[in-house]
């Protein structure tokens, strides 16, 4: 039994990066045009949310959505999120309607092809750089100003211990959000690490639950309380995550 799961999973992990090379190979041309200049990135994020759609349904996942607070069209806003999975990409281009900019770690642009599209059209950082932090910061803000949105996973990568629930927050998406006196969109992604965490031989197909939280305001808050907002949108994501621990107990 357990060297088909082996198998099974081997194979399943595969099959994930085919999924992600098809759609991009059948909308090339389209994601080409879409990246010669910024005016046209809302294009290429409508073929990104096809993309994601695609991926998350061929690898068996379905998604449970509540929401507590619905984001305004024409509205600039910092998404954050727990972060455990690759998957947790894919799942937030599938929920968030708005166009924003992932601002993600560098490494991903190694990916074969969606490495290509990634490198173009995210705001990578290197984060043994300070001088890389600082052209994030820049990059972002320009985003923002033509108003897009900027989702950053602000634990700053996954945790090497999956034990843990939640890691530690950075500050860079509660600096920028109070510096655009943008509201702060929480999202907690309760089942990604079980569905499709980074350890390869793990994982399963099944149900994603998402709840995204009430929004919270940045309006008159000073760079000096961007600890406090980090803080309080932690407590929130992690109370969340506790609330969708117990209900899983409890089925």
């Amino acid at each position: 039994m357990k060297g088909i799961k082996i198998v099974f999973w081997i194979v399943w992990r595969i099959w994930f990066y085919i999924l992600m090379a098809i759609p991009i190979l059948i909308m090339l041309p389209f994601l080409l045009v879409s990246i010669i200049t910024e005016s046209g990135y809302p294009y290429f994020f409508k073929m990104a949310r096809i993309w994601a759609r695609f991926i998350l349904f061929g690898m068996g996942f379905y998604y449970k959505i509540e929401r507590l607070q619905k984001l305004e069209k024409g509205k600039s806003y910092m998404i954050v999120a727990n972060h455990t999975s690759m998957t947790d990409i894919m799942l937030m281009l599938v929920i968030v309607r708005n166009p924003f900019v992932f601002v993600g770690k560098k490494e991903l642009s190694k990916i074969p092809l969606f490495g290509f599209f990634y490198k173009r059209t995210c705001i990578l950082v290197d984060r043994s750089s300070s001088r890389s932090k600082n052209e994030v910061f820049k990059r972002a803000q320009d985003r923002l100003n033509q108003g897009l949105s900027i989702c950053i996973f602000p634990e700053g990568g996954v945790p090497d211990d999956e034990s843990i629930l939640l890691d530690e927050f950075k500050d860079g998406a509660f600096r920028l959000a109070i510096d655009h006196q943008i509201p702060i969109v929480p999202i907690v992604f309760a089942d990604n690490k079980e569905r499709f965490s980074y350890t390869f031989l793990s994982g399963s197909p099944g149900k994603m639950r998402i709840k995204v939280l009430p929004f919270v305001e940045t309006k008159g808050l000073a760079s000096e309380n961007r600890k406090e907002l980090r803080d309080e949108v932690r407590q929130l994501i992690y109370k969340g995550l506790l609330e969708f621990k117990k209900e899983k107990l409890q089925e």
